[in-house]
Order: C-alpha cells, then sequence, then structure tokens
C-alpha cells in the first residue's frame, strides 16, 4: 500500500510517499480503507518537532530521538470498514466511518490502519462526505471537551480567540449550540466567515485587542497560542473561566489568576480517547448544528505541499488530504 513516511525531523520535503507493507487487524482490530486525512496541528508538530523548550527532552523520548517513533503521520481518517478480527462486534465490512487514531498515535496517511474497536471511532455522518468527516475528528472533539469542562451554557458570553482555525470554527458553533452569546477572534479576512458560523461579534485582533472588553466575558477559549494571556485576563469576569489548547501547563501569570484572582483556568487537557463524543458530534453534523470547515484539499501525492501551506499558520478551519478514491 501507499503511505506517507516522515524520514526525519524537519521541513515538509522529510515527507514522502512509499510503498509499504499492507497491515492486517489483530483480533479486536478493524482494518479501514481511508479516503480522507488532515494536515493537524499535531502532525505540523510531530514532523517540524515543534513543542515547548521546557518539554523538549520529554518530547524527545516520547516522539523519538532522531525522528518520529511513529513514521506514518496522520491523526484523523474516513474510510470503509475492509476487514475485523475475529473478535470484533462493534462493526463490521463495508461499515462508512470517521475516527483519531488517538493520542500520542498516528497512521492516517496511508491507504490502509489498523485500529482498536473500542477506539475512537464511529460511523460516518450521512451527511458528510469522507474529506469533510475526516476533519472532525480531532479539532471538534478538542472543542467539545474543552467547552463541556467549562459547562458552557444559555446567557454566558464566550470569547473564542482564533475562531477561523481548525478547533475555532467548531468552538463557535458549538458554544452557539450551547446557547451562549459567542465573540470569534480572528483577522481581517476571516471576519464573515466566521460570522457565518454564527457568532454574535467578531473581532479583528489587527484593529483592536481583547483587553478593550474588560471584565465581560464568563468564558475566554484560546484555540491557538497567538492570543495574550494578559489582554484575555483583563477581558475575563473575576470568576470567569480561560481555557487554552496550546499551553501544555500553566505558567506562573495563570497559576496566580486561578490561585490569587479566583479565576478558573484549564489548559493542557485531552479529550477521552473513546468514541463518546464523536458519536455526539455525528449526530449534532447530521442536525445540521455543527459543519466542518474545508479550506483546501490536498491528494496525496501533494503531501508536501499540503504541510507547506499549513505552516504559513495562516490555513481556514481544515486541510484535508485526499488518500483513496
Amino acid at each position: 500500500m501507499k503511505a506517507v513516511i516522515c524520514t526525519k525531523y524537519g521541513l515538509p520535503e522529510v515527507l514522502q510517499l512509499k510503498n509499504i507493507e499492507k497491515p492486517m487487524p489483530k483480533a479486536n482490530e478493524i482494518l479501514i480503507k481511508i479516503f480522507a486525512s488532515t494536515v493537524s496541528a499535531a502532525d505540523f508538530r510531530m514532523r517540524s518537532f515543534t513543542v515547548p523548550k521546557s518539554y523538549w527532552l520529554v518530547a524527545r523520548i516520547a516522539l523519538g530521538i532522531k525522528k518520529p517513533k511513529r513514521p506514518i503521520l496522520g491523526g484523523e481518517l474516513a474510510g470503509e470498514v475492509e476487514a475485523v478480527g475475529k473478535d470484533v462486534t462493534l462493526f463490521r465490512k463495508g461499515d462508512k466511518v470517521f475516527a483519531a487514531t488517538g493520542l500520542n498515535t498516528s497512521g492516517a496517511y496511508a491507504e490502509y490502519i489498523c485500529l482498536p474497536e473500542n477506539g475512537i471511532i464511529a460511523s460516518k455522518p450521512s451527511n458528510l462526505s469522507y474529506e469533510e468527516a475526516a476533519a472532525m475528528p480531532i479539532g471538534a472533539r478538542t472543542a467539545l471537551y474543552f467547552l463541556k469542562k467549562a459547562n458552557v451554557r444559555s446567557g454566558q458570553k464566550v470569547l473564542i480567540y482564533g475562531a477561523s482555525g481548525s478547533v475555532g470554527t467548531y468552538a463557535v458553533q458549538l458554544a452557539r449550540y450551547f446557547g451562549a452569546e459567542v465573540t470569534g477572534v480572528c483577522s481581517t479576512v476571516n471576519l464573515d466567515m466566521v460570522k457565518s458560523l454564527g457568532a454574535d461579534n467578531v473581532i479583528d485582533y489587527t484593529k483592536e485587542k481583547v483587553s478593550k472588553y474588560a471584565d465581560y466575558f464568563d468564558v475566554i477559549f484560546e484555540a491557538i497560542d497567538k492570543g495574550s494571556f494578559s489582554d484575555c485576563l483583563k477581558a475575563l469576569k473575576s470568576d470567569g473561566i480561560y481555557l487554552s489548547v496550546a499551553s501544555p501547563v500553566k505558567t506562573p501569570q495563570m497559576i496566580w489568576a486561578s490561585t490569587i484572582g479566583g479565576r478558573k483556568i484549564i489548559v493542557g487537557k485531552h479529550p477521552p480517547q473513546s468514541a463518546e463524543d464523536l458519536i455526539l458530534l455525528k449526530e449534532l453534523a447530521e442536525k445540521g448544528e455543527i459543519k466542518p470547515v474545508i479550506d483546501k484539499i490536498y491528494p496525496m501525492e501533494q503531501i508536501v505541499e499540503a504541510h507547506r501551506y499549513v505552516d504559513t499558520r495562516h490555513k481556514k478551519g481544515n486541510v484535508v488530504i485526499s488518500i483513496s478514491q
């Protein structure tokens, strides 16, 4: 089968298309023929080894000393079950599915993958294409997990910083679904797109600062690492909740804000490694409550170009890789 191999850490050119052996499912696994995957933030980090300096050694040990331990990147996918192990009961051949490979794992940049049946796998939303479905398992699950941790609900004022990215586009839609008044922060070119997702208000970060809205928001969700924590803190109510996908641990300033300032800070969390949230997202997608935002779709053969584009950090929503026709 064809697969994209990450030969070492570095620029997108380290990715090479090769022929490797097709996997066979174990007793508790399903073999999925992959139709689409994505270039996520996790893929960028694993390929380029972009991690916080304080985590450099730990990350090297976990991900690989000189090159990735798991050379096939790709953390989310959509496809069709081609075969099942002898103990599998949840899926059968021909099922259309979408999935995340799981925490610190990958392997979706290939024509086939084997995953445990009790992994992060669910039936594909019937109203979405494979390309659209492949763009949901990481970004949408992350947004849902953080918003549920903050117990976002009707009547609250929620700010989404980085509202035009993968996590951000889902966060806007989900916060709106939960009944909150949603304000999205993005660049000028993305204002209309974020409004179309249901944001009640938008802030162009190139023209005004979030700190202008002093003591205004119940929840601030930083979906990327471009925001200023100090500015967000000024805009957050004294009993508000700050969420950050980008921060692996609390900084001293965050610790002070949560212990002395009284605000709740939630960072560095990962969604449960189960299918529960994915099943909920499938239902919401089929009801039209959420939809994936697709910026570009690249064929597998143009994986280097896809990563180059994501490296610019200007993508809107998701960049999808078409694996098989």
